[in-house]
């Protein structure tokens, strides 16, 4: 299989600006766990060697080509594992992720299609078990990237040599520009109370029309700090409150699996009726999780400029400026605290819950709609004031 070739300067930048910028640095006290497949290891060793420059302690994680994203468990355990052994999770596996200070994730498979054709019940108690570790992770400093692999590039229709400097120089531009487009929208988001979003079903020829409350959140606004590349504003509405129909086109991969044409009908904050022009069973799966997979976690808008071009893995489709997405799943605590750790927001976040606005799950899966033209998202605003797509981003109508 050939191998990407990637310029050893875009890579230096490239761990650098992760270290620096995403994670917010590293001290003496940080311990760094790296994560990716062997595939990916050109940009690791660049970020194992920027920790220890700084004087951190790099936590090497390299994940077989059989595990998704180093879950807790692999195919195998999947399509092998009782639910006694998936229960069994090694202590020093907690330890690890209860030590780490800073996380930095480079996806990028060998073996993208690794989960494919897992039965749901599997595939559901794979992301049960693995929740709590996604859980540890998401409550320190993070980050994720994308490494081009010749199996990503072949999913996507792209050759190789052209889909490597596609994603090498969206992830090694500096994404700080990105938060003057996104500062513009936050008092809607942060003052808004009510968000509407209107997209067009071309298989029934009709309007769709879905609401949600956004009284209790708040904005989050994404510039190379969670994710390279990077650009949305995005936010966790109140799960209970979502209400209607929604169409989202654009292709997302999922576990292997390319999922598009997805139409949700929500009542009472619930998915009641779901289905997809291609990867129904895929999303199946996923809304058979759990209960909270039944309901939305996350609405966001897409705000890179420089994305025009909607590849399917979720890390590039969802930051394409024009579109929209929503997360089936877990919400965000980020969305509704900001700082989520501190004791009195841990009492309140515990009462939202209760009360059935913040939403948790085992899942978390971003699908998108495009806005632009000739896509299938036609208006969104929020207490009637419209947000519209000019110049390849969102600004208030």
């Amino acid at each position: 299989m050939k191998e990407p070739q990637i310029d050893p300067d875009h890579l230096d930048l490239w761990a650098r600006l992760l270290v620096t910028h995403s994670i917010g640095g590293v001290t003496p006290q940080d311990r760094v766990m790296i994560k990716g497949e062997r595939i990916a290891w050109p940009l690791m060793e660049r970020i194992e060697r920027e920790v220890i420059a700084a004087g951190g302690i790099p936590d090497v994680c390299l994940v077989p080509p059989n595990n998704e994203r180093g879950k807790v468990w692999s195919a195998a355990m999947g399509r092998g594992g009782s639910e006694e052994q998936l229960a069994r999770v090694p202590d020093w596996h907690r330890d690890r992720y209860a030590s780490m200070t800073k996380y930095i994730e480079v996806l990028g498979a060998e073996s993208p299609a690794s989960y494919a054709g897992l039965a749901r019940e599997a595939s559901a108690a794979l992301a049960r078990a693995d929740r709590p570790f996604a859980d540890l992770r998401l409550a320190k400093r993070w980050v994720i990237t994308l490494y081009p692999t010749p199996a990503y590039a072949e999913m996507e229709g792209i050759p190789l040599d052209e889909y490597v400097r596609f994603v090498v120089d969206a992830s090694t531009i500096d994404p700080r520009p990105l938060l003057a487009a996104e500062e513009r929208l936050e008092p809607l988001f942060a003052e808004g109370k009510r968000m509407e979003v209107v997209t067009w079903h071309p298989g029934e020829g009709r309007e769709l029309v879905l609401t949600m409350s956004l009284a209790e959140s708040i904005p989050i606004l994404s510039h190379g700090l969670r994710n390279v590349p990077d650009g949305e504003i995005f936010t966790s509405p109140d799960a209970s409150s979502v209400e209607g129909e929604i169409y989202l086109d654009l292709p997302v991969l999922n576990g292997g699996v390319d999922i598009s044409g997805m139409h949700l009908v929500f009542e009472g904050g619930r998915i009641v009726k779901f289905s997809a022009r291609e990867g129904e069973a895929q999303l199946a799966a996923i809304v058979g999780t759990d209960d909270g997979a039944r309901r939305l976690g996350e609405v966001a808008l897409g705000m890179n400029p420089g994305l025009t071009r909607a590849l399917k893995h979720p890390l590039f489709v969802e930051k394409v400026g024009g579109t929209l997405h929503v997360a089936i799943g877990a919400s965000y605590e980020g969305g509704f605290e900001r700082d989520p750790k501190a004791p009195d927001a841990r009492a309140r976040l515990e009462e939202l819950a209760a009360r059935g606005i913040l939403n948790r799950s085992a899942q978390h899966v971003d699908i998108v709609c495009d806005f632009r033209a000739g896509g299938c998202g036609l208006r969104v605003s929020i207490d009637g004031r419209p947000i519209v797509v000019q110049g390849g981003i969102w600004v208030p109508g």
